[in-house]
Order: structure tokens, then C-alpha cells, then sequence
């Protein structure tokens, strides 16, 4: 198992689902997290839960769209921990729009969380990581929706698209310095942005019942059943780990067999 112990590792939308997931495992694994969320509370409850299973971890709130946020929740994981290892820019929205539905302010909405806040993150971890004095580990959450394009998903698509780019992008920009950038694609993951997504399949009028996108869209998964937060946890930890340092601009499938490229 790789060993964590000391590193500081910073993760958006840690909160629920896969971001509390990979929280709550690396902090197992040794590692100082910084919990962030939108909700303070919602952090502080993490945080707790790892600090009541031995753990080490401060919960910080952010909203990833706002440069000051970001910069001042990693300037706290350094406060904290001495310094910054890794940043994973996991916060997340989707939502589910008919193609020629989809208006300028929806595009707005899923694009400025998931690819502006990344691209936010991804700098301010960079200007981080060189005031140490270079090295440093940035791991994106995309998606299987970064890979192929889905109808009605078309924005939130785009935006997960964007977070791979933009991976292979800062890859190739910081390489050098010994910054490296990687990303995870998850497939159908049984959290509340997959409720948020079968109702907009509800509301749009393609599905019919409750949890009929969800089951049709994971019923292609190969290995026959829909992920589960803790399905992220392995590629997670290794992404974040010494193991991986010789990897940078990947964006690696986790989706149970959904997607071959």
C-alpha cells in the first residue's frame, strides 16, 4: 500500500460522495487533508469523522469559482501542515438539459465549477508548489463524460472534456519543474450528482421512473454493476502517492468497463 504518512493533500468537494471517499482513505493512509466544500458544515463533518478514526485533517470552506477562496484554502492546508503536496480538484455540478435547451446561463453554471474552478485550482496549486521550490501533484476528477459526448449532457460534457485538456495541458507546461498533473474518469458512480442527473432525465421528459437513467446508463458497465464512491479510492491513492511520479498528462478510465479508448 503506498505509504501517505505527512503528505498535505487538498480535496475540493470532499464533502460526499467521491471526494469524501478518497478523504477518508488517504487519511487512513497517513496523509493531512485538507477537507473543502462548499458548505463549511458539511467539511467540518468529514473532517470529524476522520479525526475520530485517528486521523489528521482540518475542513476549510470554498467556492472553487472564486480565486481568493482557493488561493486562501491553500494557503490554510500550508498554515496547517507545513506545506502542500497535493491538490485534487474534485468539486463538481452536473445537470441535465435537451441540446437545444441548454442556455447561456446553464453553460455558465456546470462550465465555471467544473472547468473554470479547475483551471483556478490548477494555478494556484502551480504558484504553491514553486514558492517550495518546485514538485508537487495535481490529480483532477473528469469523467467518462470527458471522453465521449452525451445527449442531454452536452455542457456538462464540455467542461469534463475541458478538465482532460487542460490536464495534458499543465502536464506539459510544469513537467520540468516536477509538477505533474493527472486525471480519473469515473463512470456511473452512486452518489447525489447521479440524482441530480436522473431528474433532469425525469424532468426532460427521456425517463419515466426514478433511477431509470441511472440503471440504463450503468448497464454498461462490463463488470455489471453501477461504481461505488469507494471504487475511486485504489487509482486515487496511487495518483497521490510516490508511485505515480512518473506519470503525468494521463486521464485514466475507473468506470467499471463503460468506455474503451
Amino acid at each position: 500500500m503506498p505509504d501517505l504518512r505527512d503528505k498535505s493533500i487538498v480535496i475540493t468537494g470532499a464533502a460526499g460522495g467521491i471526494g469524501a471517499a478518497i478523504a477518508l482513505a488517504l487519511a487512513a493512509n497517513g496523509a493531512c487533508i485538507t477537507v473543502a466544500d462548499l458548505s463549511q458544515q458539511a467539511a467540518d463533518t468529514v473532517a470529524g469523522k476522520i479525526a475520530a478514526a485517528g486521523g489528521t485533517a482540518i475542513a476549510v470552506a470554498v467556492d472553487v469559482r472564486e480565486r481568493a477562496q482557493v488561493r486562501a484554502m491553500l494557503d490554510r492546508a500550508v498554515e496547517a501542515f507545513g506545506r502542500l503536496d497535493v491538490l485534487f480538484n474534485n468539486a463538481g455540478v452536473a445537470q441535465t438539459r435537451p441540446f437545444l435547451d441548454i442556455t447561456e446561463e446553464d453553460w455558465r453554471f456546470v462550465t465555471d465549477v467544473n472547468a473554470l474552478g479547475v483551471l483556478i485550482g490548477m494555478q494556484e496549486a502551480i504558484k504553491t508548489f514553486r514558492s517550495q521550490g518546485g514538485g508537487g501533484k495535481i490529480v483532477n476528477t473528469a469523467s467518462i463524460a470527458g471522453k465521449q459526448g452525451y445527449e442531454p449532457l452536452a455542457h456538462y460534457c464540455a467542461s469534463k472534456f475541458g478538465v482532460v485538456a487542460m490536464t495534458q495541458a499543465a502536464a506539459r507546461a510544469f513537467g520540468k519543474e516536477g509538477i505533474t498533473a493527472n486525471c480519473f474518469c469515473p463512470g456511473v458512480v452512486a452518489t447525489p450528482m447521479w440524482d441530480t442527473i436522473d431528474k433532469g432525465f425525469r424532468d426532460s421528459g427521456l425517463t419515466h421512473k426514478v433511477n431509470e437513467a441511472f440503471d440504463t446508463f450503468a448497464a454498461g458497465a462490463v463488470l455489471g454493476r453501477p461504481s461505488r464512491p469507494d471504487d475511486l479510492v485504489g487509482v486515487a491513492r496511487y495518483l497521490a502517492s510516490s508511485d505515480s511520479d512518473f506519470m503525468t498528462g494521463q486521464s485514466l478510465l475507473v468506470d467499471g468497463g463503460m468506455v474503451f479508448v
